[in-house]
Parts: structure tokens; sequence; C-alpha cells
């Protein structure tokens, strides 16, 4: 049994209003587990909205609100686990731990269980934190990318948390005379620029060329005016698809209808609505395809599992590695 330990919660800060980075730390005398770049920890509140599985006549399962007989819903305590966006060395030398993390919804519009509760947190109030006290996973570079002289990292919304902590390390790592030879190429897709976590951080390290990184950026709802041109636009898994010379989404679905002839009017409306995929202003083309050798490149993903299914497509059409961050939620009772 993994023991549960308080934490408690110094900083937030909202990027939206449903997307936020906290720092979590231990009670007085604590520290948190060692760790490795790309782990995950399960976290806990105790005051969480609880809801129940119900399955509709169709066979369709879903979760609705869990009512007492008063009509009001029930609380209690609702544990998940999170991917780790601070580096280790962070950790080791200040003693927290950082999240980034989305405030999920349900097809009704209800907030998620456990991330309703942790969007309420007031640091120094409402901040306390139960966390496992066991750190797990093997989505690190080691595990997942090891023997590849070019790691491609896409991740779609919070999925960068565990890519950020990769960066890093890496970054902490050469300036202490530790570079490796691994060239690193890392494209996060949000869906507007101020929801882009890490952003101006990520931009630092990949000039200060410590690492061989190069960072792309995409928004998927562009501002109408005023985009910022050192933003990509498009969704992330379609920014990708330029990359590897691929047709987006859209565009292959459409060809894939008119072939069966079926769908053919929904997946016109669906083009039509798609933001068109560019790279940022700046960006270079050729170079880099240059670094998208695909017997010698891993791509790494995380983020929704919509996303995730169409970066896996498209790796596997250029026949490049695939991996990508699965959840083991048994590891936590």
């Amino acid at each position: 049994m993994v023991e549960r330990k308080t934490g408690f919660t110094v900083s937030w800060q909202s990027l939206s209003p449903v997307l936020g980075i906290f720092r979590v730390k231990p009670a007085a005398g604590h520290r948190f587990p060692e760790y490795e770049a790309g782990q995950y920890i399960a976290l806990r509140r105790e005051d969480c909205a609880l809801t129940r599985k119900v399955t509709d006549a169709d066979g369709r399962v879903r979760f609705v609100p869990d009512l007492d007989a008063s009509g009001i819903q029930r609380r209690g305590p609702v544990s998940h686990a999170y991917s780790i966006s601070s580096a280790p060395y962070q950790t080791q030398q200040e003693g927290f731990l950082e999240f980034y993390v989305v405030r999920e919804l349900d097809e009704e519009g209800r907030p998620g269980r456990l991330t309703e509760s942790l969007f309420r947190i007031e640091p120094g109030k409402d901040d306390e934190v139960i966390y496992f006290d066991r750190i797990a996973g093997d989505f690190t570079l080691p595990k997942r990318a090891h023997g590849f002289p070019h790691v491609l990292m896409v991740a779609s919304g919070s999925g960068l948390a565990p890519f950020v902590s990769m960066v890093k390390q890496l970054d902490f790592e050469a300036r202490a005379g530790r570079r490796d030879s691994t060239r690193y190429t890392l494209l996060h897709g949000n869906r507007t620029a101020a929801e882009l976590a890490y952003h101006l951080e990520l931009e630092a390290i990949a000039a200060a060329g410590r690492i061989d990184l190069v960072y792309l950026a995409t928004v998927s709802r562009p501002a109408s005016s005023g985009h910022d041109p050192s933003l990509g636009r498009g969704r992330v898994s379609n920014v990708l698809r330029i990359l590897l010379e691929l047709p987006s989404k859209e565009e292959e679905e459409l060809v894939t209808a008119e072939a069966k002839r079926d769908g053919v009017e929904k997946a016109r409306a669906a083009l039509g609505k798609a933001v068109r995929p560019a790279l940022p202003v700046g960006a270079q083309l050729g170079t880099l395809r240059e670094r998208m050798v695909p017997a010698d490149t891993v791509l790494m993903t995380c983020g929704n599992a919509s996303a995730m299914s169409d970066v896996q497509h498209a790796a596997e059409a250029r026949s490049i590695r695939f991996e990508k961050e699965d959840w083991k939620p048994t590891l936590y009772p």
C-alpha cells in the first residue's frame, strides 16, 4: 500500500478558466521521492463532486452526478495521477513539484471531479493536497528514446508536462557540462497563446543552444487580428503533418470520403471549418525535415486521446517509432 501524505499548494497560476499551473510542497520535514523527468504522481483532494456510472439503453456508459436523497451532489475524496512538469533538479533544490493541468469538462459542461476541486485551490487558505508517496511511470527518455539520434516530442494542451520536465532537466545537465548529442524537436499546441504554458522558458532554452532543441508552438484558435507570427496555426497534429509531408487530417478524411462516396459533405464542411495549418514565421521547413529521418527518430506524444491517435497515424505513415504516455492508475489505491 502506497502511503498518503499531506502537501500544500504554494502557488497557483491561472492561464485561462480551464488551464493552470500550480506547485505543491510537502509538510515540513518531508521530501518528495526522487524521480526521472517524464514520470507522474497521484494527487488527491477530499472535497470533490462525486459521480456515478450509468449505462444507457444503447449501452453507452456515462458518468452523472451522484445525488443524495435530497438531490444534492455528494462530495468526497478523488485521486488521479498527473505528469510532473517540474524538473528533478528543481525538486531537489527547492522542494516543490509543479503541475500543468486542464479543468476537465464532461459532455454537458460539468467540471471533472478532481479538477473542479483543484481549480478552487487558494494558496494559504484552501490549499491542502494529498499525494501518494510514490512517483512512477516509464515515459522517460532512457526508457522510450534510448539509442535514437532524434527525439520528436509532440504535446497537445497539458500533455506538455512530461516534455517540459525533460527539456528543463536536459538544459540543467548541459549547464553542468553533461550535454548529450541527441537532437530534440518539441511541438506544443494549445487553443490560444495565453494557454501555451512555459512558452518563454522553452524559447529561452532553445535560443541558448546548450542542447540541440527546436521548439515550435502552435494555436488552434488564432486571434483574428494580431496573431503572433512566432506561433504556428492549427492543431499540433496538423502542424506535425506539414513536417512529415502529409495532408492535414481534414484533407485526408475528405479524400477517403470521396473514395467511399460516403460522408463527403460532412468531410467538406469539416475541412472548411478547420484552421489551415502553418508553421511559425521564420521556421525553416527544409532544415526541420532534415531532422525527421524516420530511421533515426522516435516520436513521443502526450495529450488528449484524439490528438495522440492522429499523431500515431502520422508517425506510422512515415514508419517512425511511436511512443505515447499511458496511465497506470492501478498503481495507486
